[in-house]
């Protein structure tokens, strides 16, 4: 039942997809029938495209399983040095595909669906993505998950099973609507709920002073209920878990001191305690000092730290004869690493478990927590720093204060000895801040309890050294790392962009996938005709096919020729989507000025989600699709021209939308964003960046060549002199006429005709307070997308600067970023082998 082949198909018959042998697709058809059948026996005749996809997700689930167990046991036996990674965020987008890439399963799934009469792709599309991240912090967990596994470490990924996770968004008249992301509405496949490992956590109450020690009593407690989500390595057998915590009610919660008639109240405010984990704070970059958040911090922490000391003590180097109840080993044996300061409540934690329940000393107990933990800084906004109110922590913490005190007076006892009299270094450095509320920095508690503190891009960890760490780094500089951020390229490029994964292992082999460094070797084709043709090939494609599902999504005919421009990041100021805006009004104008002009068509697209009560973000929204309701309708601009706004961007569009991009957009102010990993990806997928000096893309200039990219704007030393001087944006909106005429446009209401003030408050923003200086890089950024439109007319030109930046991904793989983590931070040596598979002898 062969059927005829696709250039598509003629992709897909590589081995980056893995080989569809026939006892494969037999076998993966007998299994899709079964679970077909349990799926319909329960309930109904007819299937639906749903009972399709999930009988497809437990088929491939079922090769997972003993892949699992296996790697399990494998831990289990040879007790090796286990990591985990604590985030309050796993962005982890669909999992159907990436566990069929990653289990070389592709192919055979395609041409067993294909055999049944489905398409895979519609099935693929029926799965919700787990959202359970706003952003790069997120994602970055995500993809560390599977580089971990990739490189054979026993990893643990631990977080929160949100009920919610970041909202839907709509655009509604062009506003940013929310809506509840209901995403386990019909069940997961890929999860398993372990009951049995089930561990109480407890808040408030208080603490006695006791002759046997200190006793945290009269709490209340709230369970938390595990569930595992398989994580498999690239195609070496490994498996390993991230285990995410539910919260519970216990079954007598509120009913020991039931009286008549509460019986009912009673039960229904067990929704109380397991709202802990029923909604993601969606906060990208900001701080929301809610009781419920740091609850949802201690939640994980708590539960965790409970399942890492059981499995220390368990594991069956220590388990017959010999007990491992000597905890002194633990850093030999364990190491935690805090995603931001979120997890930070481990420290005290742990120091917790250590003096009050294990009885060590303090001294003994805080070399463990130091040897043990390591932290992660992801930014320097100061909005964005955690600090905790004193108050909030007695009442639901009490113990947990008076841990954190300890610490900080041994810590101050330690400074005043380094620095006498420098009472000045004791306030900034103290873990408390005093103000009209008491506050615990909590990035200090992180860096006086890990041994090891990082940045994620190499300028990142450099600004942390010279100024919001400055002192910490004054007094313990060993402490601090670089660790540049990286992605995934499983998921990156072969998953999502199989075109261009095939085009350069025809070229290489396919072994780049698990080396990304080797991708240096397509140097050697950068004036290969016939290279910068295929490359230049699936472009046109992914945009082909991105066109049409624009077509189809937003009903908008859009120029496949024109150059695809995108912007596609949260909505921040730092971030400047702004400034993307003063140049699509300029270019508006320009066009308008001289229709006659043989100018560059582009399809510029912006996407992102704003936080619920981020007005400012909101606003910037709304003045893009107002800028794209004039733009797009205006008959003089026709299609050289169009403004698309991506709704609900999310990890599933960023893998439709990234493989069909020209221009990546990476425009923060030179200092504020700590890495970035869309430039990344959008770098791998053969695009040109557009960006300033800052985060990663300092990197990416300096592995693909400077002249490569297209940067712009000032650089960090550039915006520490004007903050000095004094930023004036009136004295640019004078001097500019083009900035001067954009600006008049939006607050004179040439794009709000309706309503001529809505803009009055990012006018007011831009022209008086605006951190990110927009207006200073205003004109170098024009002029560099000048030089942009002028190379893209040039397709050859412009194909070979996109092999230059192919070439220069191999340092951004989150291969390499976790082989440094694990060597330089965990004390583990990554490793390439391949472990048995369940059905080969062991």
């Amino acid at each position: 039942m062969a059927r005829p082949l696709t250039d598509q198909d003629k992709r897909k018959q590589i081995s980056v997809r893995g080989l569809a042998g026939v006892e494969n697709v037999t076998d993966l058809k007998t299994n899709f029938n079964r679970h077909l059948h349990f799926t319909l026996v329960k309930d109904r005749n007819v299937a639906t495209k749903r009972d399709y996809y999930f009988a497809l997700a437990n088929t491939v689930r079922d090769y997972l399983v003993g892949r699992w167990i296996r790697t399990q046991q494998h831990y289990y036996e040879k007790d090796p040095k286990r990591v985990y990674y604590l985030s309050l965020e796993f962005y982890m987008g669909r999992t159907l595909q990436n566990t069929m890439v990653n289990l070389a399963l592709e192919n055979a799934c395609d041409e067993a669906t294909y055999q049944l009469g489905l398409d895979m792709e519609e099935l693929q599309d029926i799965e919700e993505d787990a959202g359970l991240g706003n952003g790069g912090l997120g994602r970055l967990a995500a993809c560390f998950l599977d580089s971990m596994a990739s490189l054979g470490l026993a990893a643990y990924g631990y977080g929160i099973r949100y009920e919610f996770g970041i909202f839907n968004q709509k655009i509604v008249d062009g506003w940013q609507v929310e809506e509840a992301d209901d995403w386990l509405r019909y069940g997961n496949p890929w999860e398993k709920a372990r009951p049995e490992y089930m561990r109480p956590v407890h808040f408030y109450g208080r603490v006695e002073h006791t002759a046997d020690g200190v006793k945290w009593v009269d709490t209340q407690v709230v369970l938390a209920l595990p569930y595992d989500t398989p994580v498999p390595g690239y195609r070496n057998n490994i498996v390993n878990t991230m285990r995410l915590w539910s919260a519970k009610a216990p079954c007598d919660f509120n009913l020991k001191d039931f009286n008549v008639g509460g019986y009912i109240q009673a039960v229904l405010d067990r929704n109380l305690a397991e709202n802990i984990s029923r909604v993601l704070y969606p906060n990208d970059n900001f701080f929301e000092g809610k009781e419920l958040r740091l609850k949802q911090e201690y939640f994980v922490v708590a539960a965790t730290l409970q399942d890492i000391v059981r499995r220390f003590k368990a594991s069956k180097f220590g388990s017959t004869e010999f007990v491992r109840l000597d905890l002194s080993t633990l850093p030999d044996k364990v190491a935690i690493q805090l995603n931001d300061t979120h997890p930070a409540m481990a420290i005290p934690e742990l120091m917790r478990i250590l003096v009050d329940v294990e009885k060590l000393t303090w001294e003994k107990a805080w070399d463990i927590v130091v040897r043990t933990c390591a932290y992660t800084n992801h930014t320097v906004l100061p909005e964005a720093l955690e600090r905790w109110p004193v108050d909030l922590f007695h009442n639901l913490l009490p113990r947990h204060l008076e841990i954190i005190y300890e610490i900080n007076r041994r810590h101050l006892e330690r400074i005043t000895k380094l620095y006498p009299g420098d009472l000045d270094r004791l306030r900034r450095m103290s873990l408390i801040e005093e103000g009209d509320v008491k506050k615990i920095n909590m990035a200090h508690l992180c860096i006086v309890g890990s041994h090891a503190v990082n940045g994620v891009a190499r300028i990142h960890s450099e600004i942390i050294k010279d100024t919001v760490f400055k002192d910490f780094y004054e007094t313990d500089p060993e402490k601090f790392q670089n660790k540049t951020n990286g992605i995934t390229p499983r998921r990156w490029l072969v998953m999502c962009n199989p075109g261009l994964a095939e085009v350069i292992a025809e070229r290489i082999g396919e072994d780049y996938i698990r080396d990304l460094d080797q991708l240096k070797k397509l140097l050697d084709f950068v004036d290969d005709d016939s290279f910068i043709q295929d490359v230049a090939k699936v472009k046109q494609e992914n945009k082909m096919k991105f066109a049409a599902y624009l077509e189809e999504q937003y009903k908008m005919k859009i120029n496949p020729n024109s150059m695809f421009d995108v912007h596609v990041k949260r909505i921040h100021e730092y971030k400047r989507q702004l400034l993307n805006c003063l140049h699509i009004i300029t270019l508006y104008n320009r066009i308008k000025k001289e229709p006659n002009n043989s100018w560059t068509p582009r399809t510029i697209m912006i996407g992102g989600k704003a936080a619920p009560g981020y007005h400012t973000a909101k606003m910037i929204i709304k003045l893009i699709t107002s800028i794209g309701d004039i733009v797009n309708n205006d008959p003089v601009v026709g299609d050289r021209l169009k403004v698309i706004y991506l709704e609900n961007y999310r990890v599933t569009l960023a893998e439709k939308v990234i493989p069909a991009s020209d221009l990546s957009e990476q425009i923060s102010t030179a200092g504020t964003e700590a890495s970035g990993t869309g430039n990344m990806k959008f770098m791998l997928n053969g695009a040109l960046t557009i960006g300033t000096m800052d985060g990663a893309n300092v990197e990416m200039a300096e592995e693909a060549g400077e002249e490569n990219l297209f940067i712009f704007g000032m650089r960090v030393p550039d915006v520490e002199a004007l903050d000095k001087k004094g930023y004036d944006a009136a004295s640019y909106y004078r001097r500019i006429p083009e900035l001067k005429q954009a600006m008049d446009q939006i607050s004179g209401g040439f794009f709000s005709p309706s309503q001529p003030d809505l803009f009055k408050d990012l006018v007011n923003m831009l022209m008086n307070h605006d951190r990110f200086k927009v207006f200073a890089d205003y004109e170098d950024y024009i002029q560099c997308q000048e030089k942009v439109s002028a190379l893209y007319k040039d397709p050859k030109e412009w194909t070979k600067m996109v092999i230059h930046n192919i070439s220069g991904c191999g340092k951004f793989s989150s291969d390499r970023t976790i082989s440094q983590y694990a060597r330089e931070i965990w004390g583990m040596e990554p490793s390439l082998e391949k472990i048995p598979a369940p059905d080969d002898p062991r």
